[in-house]
């Protein structure tokens, strides 16, 4: 897109809108909020922390109001081929929007909320530019920036171009600047690279030359604004009803699971599913690198590491997170990643007596996750011997569950694996649950179905000895 502004100069255009504003104010109509204010309601007064007010958290109505107007605004930015124009023209047009629709509807919000719509209507436009129309596409999973020219999404699970441009190398710098700079962060030439969230819960990598030879680049993976339950992930064929049914018992009986699978292969969709089977009244604490889990549950504490700032202070690792969380009186501890040291901690946990542990891992198969698994213990800096670490992995995980992105774009649950103990030295797994695939004679479209081995777990009589229901039918070796 090109930014045009075929009426006047941007300057002069930002003046008379900021007179109209004005002219409203003086007549109690409207009011532009402060330049620092961030939510609907009266500002914080400066003084001692002791003495300043909380602000209240804005109301549903308002919410609903500003989530309805903002897909507005993108739509009448993009029609008048604004979204890639300055600053002054986004503001000013964005504030003339939003008085024509305070002058000719009728809002369900309050003065004071009035106030503040413009100004929080032009920061969700003008911080991500023309990146905007793709962030209000729900089917949407991935915005990728390879220039200010190319501009890639992920939708459905295939990667396509679309015409989204920026003007030049310089613009995309700027958006990414000042989306760094919202969230208290810092990108220049001497640290070219940054992980960032966005309100929404989207996480955001951005890079800078030295970093990317050939200009700034832009990655953000994007989350539902609802996420998705147990019903639409059955329904979107990831896993079976007796896995679904297996799994729930697995969870609700507190036995210990390592998710594993790809980028982007749906992990953390299936570990928040899973966690829908946590009882209400135990204690939850999450570790993530970005918090993006949504939980059911009301008792949760979220926990997020933090990378060290420009002097190379403050870092806080999912090491630290995690043996703090211990001294917390958890139920349940969920690791969102495991990628470093801090697999030695979980899995100490794990045989400790905190049971009822879920995490996920990168890998490209179960055997393969507890290879990472072993070698990610040995970065914790730990001498220990390789049959010790795996004898620790063994006591400590009871299932692992494998998902993978097949080649329709669809997220299945590849495997459900018990380990059972070691042989040799090597951990032992025996798949409960495998995804199979057929092709009829002469067909192009391939048939996916789940089959069950037949293999019944063993903790499975364990729990049967103590009264727990587990229908063993399930079970039984068929297709589903």
């Amino acid at each position: 897109m090109t930014a045009e502004d075929p009426s006047s100069d941007p300057s002069e255009a930002a003046a008379s809108v900021r007179a109209l504003f004005q002219r409203k104010s003086a007549a109690g109509e409207l009011s532009r909020a402060p330049a620092r204010a961030s939510s609907p309601g009266p500002s914080v007064s400066r003084g001692t922390a002791a003495e300043a007010p909380v602000e209240p958290a804005p109301r549903t109505d308002y919410v609903a109001v500003k989530a309805g107007l903002q897909q507005r605004v993108i739509e009448n930015l993009q029609r008048r081929n604004l979204l890639a124009a300055g600053e002054d023209v986004v503001t000013a047009a964005v504030e003339e929007f939003v008085v024509g629709v305070i002058e000719t509807e009728d809002l369900p919000i309050t003065e004071s909320e009035r106030d503040h719509l413009a100004q929080e209507l032009v920061e969700e436009a003008l911080g991500i530019g023309p990146l905007a129309p793709l962030m209000s596409d729900p089917a949407i999973t991935d915005i990728l920036v390879n220039g200010h020219d190319q501009v890639y999404i992920e939708r459905f699970g295939h990667l396509e171009r679309t015409n989204i441009r920026f003007r030049d190398r310089e613009h995309v710098r700027r958006i990414i600047e000042r989306l760094a700079m919202r969230v208290g962060r810092r990108i220049d030439q001497s640290s070219p690279m940054v992980d960032l969230r966005l309100s929404d819960g989207s996480r955001v990598n951005a890079t800078l030359p030295p970093a990317t030879v050939d200009g700034p680049t832009i990655s953000i993976r994007r989350f539902g604004r609802n996420r998705l339950r147990s019903t639409d992930v059955l329904r979107l064929g990831m896993l079976s009803p007796d896995m679904a049914t297996f799994l729930q018992l697995v969870v609700r009986h507190r036995k210990n699971v390592l998710i594993s699978g790809g980028t982007g292969a749906g992990k953390s969709t299936l570990l928040a599913v899973m966690a829908e089977a946590i009882p209400a009244d135990e204690r939850i604490i999450t570790i993530e690198d970005t918090a993006e889990l949504i939980l059911d549950q009301e008792h949760v504490v979220r926990m997020e590491t933090r990378p060290s700032n420009i002097e190379g202070r403050g870092l806080i690792t999912a090491r630290d997170l995690l043996v703090n969380a211990l001294r917390m009186r958890p139920s349940r501890i969920i690791v969102g990643e495991v990628r470093s040291g801090e697999a030695l901690d979980m899995l100490q946990s794990m045989n400790t007596g905190h049971e009822g542990g879920l995490c996920t891992v990168h890998a490209n198969s179960a055997r393969d996750a507890l290879s990472r698994l072993e070698t990610m213990v040995l970065m914790a800096g730990a001498e220990l011997p390789s049959r010790a670490i795996r004898e620790q992995m063994t006591s400590a995980l009871d299932l692992v569950v494998h998902v993978r992105r097949c080649e329709d774009g669809v997220r299945r649950i590849g495997s459900i694996s018990e380990i059972t103990g070691l042989e040799g030295g090597v951990p032992l797994l025996q798949d409960i649950f495998a995804l199979n695939r057929s092709r009829l004679a002469g067909a192009r479209d391939v048939n996916w179905f789940y089959r069950a081995t037949g293999i019944v777990p063993r903790f499975v009589e364990e729990l049967r000895s103590v009264g727990i229901d587990v229908p063993l039918s399930i079970f039984q070796e068929r297709e589903g």
